[in-house]
């Protein structure tokens, strides 16, 4: 039986250009080269048993190369047992041991080996293949990142040097680097507790390096392979990235102006068994949508009802621009179902970022136990700095200057596209957040608007991208952006439709 990949929805895919590397200089031909390579990743483990590959004429546009001399590859990769051919179903990858010529094209196609390569056995994951893009444009959009300018490093930098100054002068045992992290911790639990209506103490909260640790050490505790796991679509494309990596199995629920479809959550819940209900509760990543009060209700009593976890991941909380922001499902739950992560002031330079997971106590010990295989210990003069930094109320009054900042710059954002795209475009001024969900009325091709914006100046990263049967929209991060840039970033976005549409 040939299966495909289980598609996630996020703006993953199957990288095979970085997959199958070409060379129209070499004196070998084409379609050979595209044998080896393939004969290489099947080999590697890249393209698993089962998996259908796309269609000829869709892989010719990636590979960049003639469908008949696509189709003369697969025919020599068919007779040498490395693929099926299945007339009106598609191409499908076989196992090792249906390669009726293995060996004989192993060796051929290692002389073919740069010698970087080896030949030993190892894991490798053609999920967590990186989709960030890097460009030199000088224009260029994010999902939703601070301004780099706006980084108070002068308290910060202030308070480094005293206190690496005073550590100059003694030295940290192990007692007194756990005192210094455990006043750390219990300054933190504090903040969490009068930010976000939490009530815990420093034994229910971990600190990481990055809110992407966080996920990672919660996900490889909690799932098992095979268990199922419940996202929103569309979803963080990370999050889902670490998910399907772990072994779980993805299951996708729509979400509306409300939030994730309770009911159709209910209908998964009451006939498959599932582990985890992974959220962005509070502000939904990458749609801006709110949980609504009733619903969050509703979540916490299903969790009861069919003993799922909810993992709850508030990675914005810093950035809302209303006096009654939204507490999380962490400050409602009475029957210990939510584990609650997330990151504290995303405007401190870089290296004193740092994540944290909130949940009962023995889970947090066990955290623990894989955080120490990860790092090697605690950076005292890092975390003394920070403690005295929130004690003192620096992060309050930082905070406090830059959601004035970042919410004018919102308002200015929402004057550009009501000036330049009004017809053609359906969003919601966000709330919290330093991003915008926008929806394209019209049917746009978001990968020619992609190029198009590129030869204009302005670029727009494929993770900030959402095209379905269903849906065409973006998310467009206005934070890092002084007025100006903004100004001229949505002029060049504008220009971009108009042109396509004029083709």
């Amino acid at each position: 039986m040939y299966t495909s990949f289980n598609k996630m929805d996020s703006p993953v895919q199957i990288p095979f250009k970085s997959f199958v590397k070409l060379n129209k200089d070499d004196t070998m031909a084409i379609y050979l080269q595209i044998v080896f390579e393939f004969i290489k990743v099947i080999q590697l483990g890249f393209l698993p048993e089962g998996t259908k590959l796309p269609g000829t004429r869709i892989l010719c546009k990636i590979l960049s190369v003639n469908r008949n001399t696509l189709i003369k590859a697969f025919q020599e990769l068919e007779s040498q047992g490395f693929v099926k051919i299945l007339p009106n179903k598609g191409i499908f990858i076989l196992s090792n041991q249906t390669s009726i010529h293995r060996s004989k094209a192993r060796n051929f196609s290692a002389q073919k080996i740069s010698i970087k390569d080896t030949d030993f056995n190892f894991n490798r994951s053609s999920l967590l293949e990186n989709p960030v893009e890097i460009s030199d444009l000088p224009l260029q959009f994010n999902d939703g990142l601070p301004d780099d300018e706006l980084i108070n490093n002068v308290s910060i930098a202030r308070l480094y040097v005293a206190k690496l100054k005073a550590a100059s002068s003694k030295r940290y045992n192990s007692k007194a680097t756990a005192q210094v992290h455990t006043e750390f911790k219990k300054t933190v639990s504090n903040l969490l507790n009068l930010t976000r209506n939490l009530r815990i103490s420093e034994t229910n909260l971990l600190t990481t390096e990055s809110h992407e640790i966080s996920l990672y050490l919660v996900f490889k505790i909690l799932i098992s392979t095979g268990d199922k796991v419940v996202v929103t679509a569309p979803s963080y494309y990370l999050s889902n990235m670490t998910i399907a990596d772990s072994g779980a199995e993805i299951i996708s629920v729509p979400i509306d102006e409300d939030g994730i479809s309770i009911d159709y959550l209910r209908r998964i819940c009451e006939t498959q068994k599932i582990r985890i209900l992974y959220l962005t509760a509070v502000y939904h990543y990458p749609t801006t949508v709110a949980l609504s009060a009733k619903r969050r209700i509703e979540i916490l009593n299903l969790a009861t009802e069919f003993n799922f976890i909810i993992v709850e991941d508030d990675y914005d909380f810093d950035f809302h621009f209303d006096n009654n922001p939204i507490l999380p499902l962490a400050a409602l739950d009475t029957h210990a179902r939510v584990i609650y992560l997330g990151s504290v002031a995303r405007s401190l330079p870089a290296g004193f970022n740092f994540g944290f997971v909130s949940a009962p106590e023995s889970f947090i010990t066990e955290l623990e136990k894989h955080q120490s295989i990860l790092t090697s210990g605690i950076d005292v003069i890092k975390e003394q700095v920070l403690t005295n930094w929130i004690q003192e109320g620096e992060i309050h009054r930082h905070l406090k200057k830059n959601k004035k900042i970042y919410k004018e710059r919102r308002d200015f954002m929402v004057s550009l596209l009501d000036k330049n795209l009004r017809e053609q475009i359906r969003f919601k001024v966000p709330a919290r957040g330093l991003a915008f969900w926008i929806e394209w009325v019209q049917n746009l091709n978001l990968i020619k608007l992609k190029k198009k914006c590129a030869e204009n100046g302005l670029f727009l990263p494929k993770t900030i991208l959402y095209q379905t049967r269903n849906m065409t929209a973006v998310r467009l991060g206005f934070g890092s952006f002084n007025n100006q840039q903004m100004e001229v970033s949505i002029d060049i976005l504008a220009k971009s439709i108009k042109d396509l549409n004029e083709l």
